[in-house]
């Protein structure tokens, strides 16, 4: 209704007449529905001589092969024409739809993806999902990483990719850091993280994806944020676009049974740091840690890694007294 509607403001009674193969009236008792439910907006009355235009609600779908789908054609044909933005929101969506059809079309081994936009009184809703091999077993065949936490351990530091030679590994980690609710489906597990809660993920309990990827994105339509402040705030000097600092969330590797005790565990945690010139260990959620752990990520490579300043944060007292000791 969204595409009909931009595309024919004039002819909306005869249009639905055509398509659902009813009368007039009923095409028109159709359209008062969707001005009551904010699909729609009338202008000029309710005679002949009404004309519509989209109303608060919005939303286009499409699907798409993947070979040889180049990612910003779809946004600029399809979806860009059908949404009214404000320049920052549209910015940052049009990076996140991009940012997540790329990687549908080279990581995902798939061969159809489908897309989906709505936008709402207060949120911007984007779902891309893919029928290919799904995210973490593509990080289990690349990295050797098999559960799925580990594997979204890695993903929420940045720079993991399958194709470093074309890839960064920012696409990911910046989506999720431009979206107020990010939800990442794949491989029967599913993750989420929430703008108010920036830095932590949190698993969900069932995944609403049995084949392929799905990533979900919700950002604000009155958010003040901007695509640059996200990128820059990553740089070491917070005014660059050098992807130079990252949160490592432990809460991802916790459980009801599982705390985080041992070296070996730290030195997960430590894998890949040495990408990063600034490194904030988020211990939300967390009352206690190990002596070992916390000797080996701060004291041992800490000596290793001089160039690497690790900076705890959210630390419960007896998590902070521990850190101190060895520190």
């Amino acid at each position: 209704i969204t595409e009909a509607v931009l595309a024919h403001p004039a002819r909306m009674p005869a249009l639905l007449a055509e398509r659902l193969a009813v009368s007039r009236a009923t095409a028109r008792r159709h359209l008062d529905r969707l001005v009551q439910a904010q699909w729609l907006e009338r202008v000029g009355g309710r005679g002949r001589g009404a004309t519509y235009r989209p109303g608060a609600l919005r939303a286009v779908v499409r699907r798409y092969p993947l070979e040889g789908l180049m990612e910003d054609l779809p946004w600029a044909h399809d979806f860009a024409p059908n949404f009214e933005l404000r320049p920052n929101v549209a910015r940052i969506v049009q990076h996140v739809f991009t940012e997540l059809l790329n990687n549908a079309i080279d990581h995902s081994g798939g061969t159809r993806v489908t897309v989906s936009m709505r936008q709402t009184p207060s949120q911007v809703q984007l779902l891309v999902s893919d029928d290919g091999r799904g995210v973490f077993d593509v990080v289990a065949e690349r990295f050797g990483i098999a559960d799925p936490t580990m594997a979204m351990l890695e993903l929420a530091k940045g720079k993991l990719t399958s194709q470093p030679e074309r890839h960064a590994g920012r696409g990911l980690f910046f989506c999720a850091r431009l979206a107020d609710v990010f939800d990442l489906h794949a491989n029967h597990s599913a993750f989420q993280q929430r703008g108010w809660q920036r830095g932590q993920w949190w698993p969900l309990e069932r995944s609403a994806c049995q084949a392929g990827s799905a990533v979900y994105v919700a950002v604000r339509t009155d958010t003040e944020r901007s695509l640059d402040a996200v990128l820059q705030k990553h740089s070491l000097d917070g005014q660059g676009y050098g992807f130079d600092c990252t949160v490592v969330p432990l809460r991802l590797m916790t459980g009801p049974d599982v705390g985080v005790e041992a070296r070996a565990q730290a030195r997960r945690v430590a894998e890949r740091l040495t990408q990063f010139k600034r490194v904030e260990i988020d211990f939300e959620g967390l009352s206690d840690v190990g002596h070992g752990f916390a000797d080996e990520l701060f004291r041992v490579f800490g000596a290793r890694h001089p160039g690497v300043e690790i900076v705890p944060v959210n630390m419960a007292p007896r998590v902070a007294a521990m850190a101190g000791s060895v520190r």
